[in-house]
């Protein structure tokens, strides 16, 4: 190859990006969603330290049930703690499960995506067959028994639903490296005497990131609202701690005496989730445009 045809190609693949990233820029929904969600991580992550003049953990039972005021901007919880800076708190929470989790989800999805369509034949008809059996499960049910026999550990909890929520990206990635895995380029690396290790991770996956940066983006809130839907149930995230799903369900109890026990965290879950669908479509817009003419 020369020099020529390698600038060609670089100048081919920069635009290809730089066509995504005006397209997405573009996308006014997508745009204002990343500024809300940017701004809802820094709240999460700086705000107790900058504005939150109470410790989310401290008890105060003489006072509990405050409503929202200068000095309990959110008000308090039935233990008098501070609803602001736990909303914050459990908001690093839910955050970091369904970023872990997809991060755990996405792993297992393309490496086991990439062996499957690569591969073919029997162990292509195995590995899927696997995938539908683990389809007919409800998934809610699948990570409740992961939790129960290995305990409600902080730690496992993203480990939990990472791995039940693989199963859709393995199924996009092999279909993408299906499509891609007798092209020429492929075909080329086999005469050079590749691995095949090498012509999946070096070659095959950089071309299917569209697709997978698409879907991660939203595997992200549905991974958030299943650790809500495990905390509502009592099975997520345990006290001290606090997560937007705990907060949801404790303020869902006393909704009719203290409705702000759960106004504030379910307005900063609502957005959040809004937000990461938003850019998610934007996302899937802009780096697979034929989708939004489908």
């Amino acid at each position: 190859m020369t020099t020529t045809e390698t600038a060609i190609q670089k100048t081919e693949g920069a635009s290809l990006w730089s066509d995504a990233w005006r397209r997405l820029a573009q996308n006014r929904m997508a745009v204002i969603s990343t500024a809300i969600f940017g701004l809802i991580i820094l709240t999460c992550l700086f705000g107790p330290l900058l504005f939150g003049q109470h410790d989310g953990a401290e008890n105060n039972l003489a006072n509990n049930f405050q409503k929202p005021s200068s000095e309990h901007w959110f008000g308090t919880d039935d233990l008098g703690r501070d609803l602001f800076v736990r909303t914050l708190e459990g908001g690093r929470v839910s955050l970091a499960v369904g970023f872990l989790a997809t991060a755990v989800s996405l792993i297992i999805g393309v490496v086991y995506g990439s062996i499957a369509g690569y591969v073919g034949g029997r162990t292509d008809a195995l590995l899927m067959r696997i995938v539908d059996i683990l389809y007919s499960l409800p998934f809610v049910i699948f990570v409740i028994l992961l939790m129960v026999m290995f305990g409600r550990n902080f730690i496992l909890l993203f480990i939990a639903i990472g791995a039940v929520e693989w199963l859709t990206m393995a199924r996009i990635v092999r279909a993408q490296i299906m499509a891609l895995k007798d092209t020429e380029f492929v075909e080329a690396a086999r005469a050079l005497g590749y691995s095949n290790a090498r012509i999946i991770f070096g070659h095959l996956l950089p071309n299917v990131l569209g697709p997978v940066i698409i879907y991660s983006s939203l595997t992200v809130p549905a991974v958030m609202l299943l650790e809500a839907v495990l905390s509502f149930l009592g099975l997520g995230v345990q006290p001290p701690m606090s997560s937007w799903g705990l907060l949801i369900k404790d303020g869902a109890e006393k909704i009719d005496v203290y409705p702000w026990l759960l106004i504030f965290p379910a307005i900063f879950f609502s957005a959040t989730l809004f937000s990461l669908n938003f850019i998610g479509d934007g996302l899937r817009d802009a780096l697979d445009p034929k989708s939004s003419k489908d």
